[in-house]
C-alpha cells in the first residue's frame, strides 16, 4: 500500500530548549532528518551533544520547543501523550543502555509483557520463541539478578523485538558492557534486523558500530553536522 513506501520517520526542523540557572539553553537547534524504511542508521556525536535528546524526541518520548515529528503517516507532535504512547506501542521498539528490565519479573515475562498489554494472541509463544531467537531459551525462568549483563540486554533486545517493530531505537545499547559482550550484542542487533527488515535507529559512540550502519548522522552541539551513507547503503 502506498502509506508503506515513504520514509518511516520524518523530523522537519526539531528545537529543543530547557531552561537552566544559567538562562535558557538549546539542546537541539533547527535539525530537519528523514528515514527510509528498512534503513540501519547511527547518531554520532561527543557527549552532550544532543544525541539522547533527538533520539527522544523522535520516539516522542519528549516534545520539541518547535518543530515536527512524523511516525509513517502519523504526526507524532499532534498528539497527546496517550496517543503518542499508543502509536509507540505500535510501532516501535527500544533498546536502552541500563536494560529497563522489571526485576520482579522473570526472563520471559519482561518479553511477555507488551504483548499481553496489547492483547495479542499466542503472547507466550511468541515470546518463547524471541528468547531462543536470542539465545535465552535456558534462560527464561531466571530473574534479572540472576543475568549477566549481556544476557540482561538480550532480554531487553527480545522484548524490543517481540512485537514486530518497524522502527527499533538502541540508545548506547553496549554502554554497559565490556567489548567481547558488546560486539556479541551488535552482532545480535544487526542479524534480527537483517531478518526482520525492522529500521534500526541506533546512537552510539562507538566508531566501529557507527561504521557498520548503511548512514551516519553526526551532531555536535546540539546541530546536524553530518550526514553520510556508506557506499555499501
Amino acid at each position: 500500500m502506498s502509506k508503506n513506501t515513504g520514509p518511516i520517520l520524518k523530523a522537519i526542523r526539531l528545537t529543543k530548549k530547557v531552561s537552566s540557572p544559567e538562562g535558557e539553553l538549546t539542546i537541539l537547534d533547527n535539525v530537519s532528518l528523514e528515514v527510509p524504511r528498512g534503513q540501519t542508521l547511527a547518531v554520532v556525536g561527543s557527549s552532550g551533544a544532543g544525541k539522547s535528546t533527538l533520539l527522544a524526541l523522535l520516539a516522542g518520548l519528549d516534545e520539541p520547543t518547535t518543530g515536527e515529528v512524523w511516525l509513517g503517516e502519523s504526526e507524532l507532535t499532534a498528539l497527546d501523550e496517550d496517543g503518542r504512547a499508543a502509536l509507540r506501542n505500535r510501532q516501535v521498539g527500544f533498546v536502552f543502555q541500563s536494560f529497563h528490565l522489571l526485576p520482579a519479573l522473570t526472563a520471559l515475562e519482561n518479553v511477555l509483557l507488551p504483548l499481553e498489554l496489547a492483547g495479542e494472541a499466542d503472547a507466550r509463544g511468541k515470546a518463547i520463541e524471541t528468547l531462543r531467537q536470542v539465545g535465552l531459551e535456558a534462560r527464561m525462568s531466571h530473574y534479572p539478578r540472576q543475568l549477566s549483563g549481556g544476557e540482561k540486554q538480550r532480554v531487553a533486545i527480545a522484548r524490543a523485538y517481540v512485537g514486530a517493530p518497524q522502527l527499533l531505537f538502541a540508545d548506547e545499547p553496549t554502554g554497559n558492557l565490556d567489548r567481547r559482550t558488546g560486539e556479541k550484542i551488535i552482532e545480535l542487533l544487526f542479524r534480527l534486523n537483517a531478518g526482520t527488515g525492522t529500521t534500526l535507529m541506533l546512537v552510539t559512540h562507538d566508531t566501529n558500530i557507527a561504521q557498520r550502519c548503511q548512514r551516519r548522522v553526526g551532531i555536535e552541539g546540539g546541530r546536524l553536522v553530518l550526514d553520510e551513507t556508506s557506499a555499501a547503503a
